[in-house]
């Protein structure tokens, strides 16, 4: 019976001892992961900038107050429809559209469409589809996009103007078709 020896069971005390054992490495291997991305980072380029010492040279991809993009044929002109589609998706309701009202027509215009609703003929009212206002609000905007992403003739787009600064509230309250034909006449696009 000597040779044989049975195993004595693990107490309590020897269960504690294990898990205290498997604690510690657990959290020796966290502090192992944790230096490794810390090192990394370390080693790798700085990309802060030092403003005001540099600026940023690439602002391609930066989010700012959105803008009316110009018709490729006339500058001064939004290619916006008036559709109010942004208006209607924006969460902030930082934008105002109002379309730009129908011309009315002279007095030829009037009897050409009495003729022709005597013979019976449909006669088209053609509103104009552009916008008479377009506001914006850059205090009450969330930047989300929406408003770009739901246009459907892409009138719409982020501008690149990063350096905004004012202590004046009224500074953030923007009249589109103003800074559209200001880009115009200053001979830029805006982005």
């Amino acid at each position: 019976m000597d040779a044989i020896k049975r195993e004595r069971p693990l107490k309590d005390k020897d269960l504690n001892g294990l898990k205290t054992i498997r604690n510690k490495v657990s959290r020796l291997w966290s502090l192992v992961v944790g230096l490794k991305v810390t090192g990394k980072c370390f080693l790798s380029p700085q990309i802060t900038v030092h403003y005001p010492r540099r600026t940023v040279e690439n602002l391609s991809t930066f989010h700012g107050p959105i803008e009316l993009v110009p018709t490729p044929k006339d500058p001064m002109k939004p290619k916006c429809i008036a559709c109010l589609q942004c208006v209607s998706a924006c969460p902030s309701s930082c934008l105002a559209v109002v379309p730009k009202p129908a011309p009315k027509p002279t007095p030829e215009e009037l009897q050409a469409q009495k003729e022709a609703e005597a013979r019976g003929e449909k006669v088209k009212k053609a509103a104009p589809k552009e916008p008479g206002k377009f506001t914006y609000d850059f205090t009450l905007c969330s930047l989300c996009g929406t408003c770009v992403e739901t246009c459907p003739v892409d009138s719409l787009r982020f501008s690149n103007d990063a350096y905004l600064a004012s202590t004046d509230k009224k500074d953030f309250f923007y009249d589109l078709l103003g800074r559209l034909a200001d880009q115009a006449r200053a001979g830029g696009t805006g982005s």
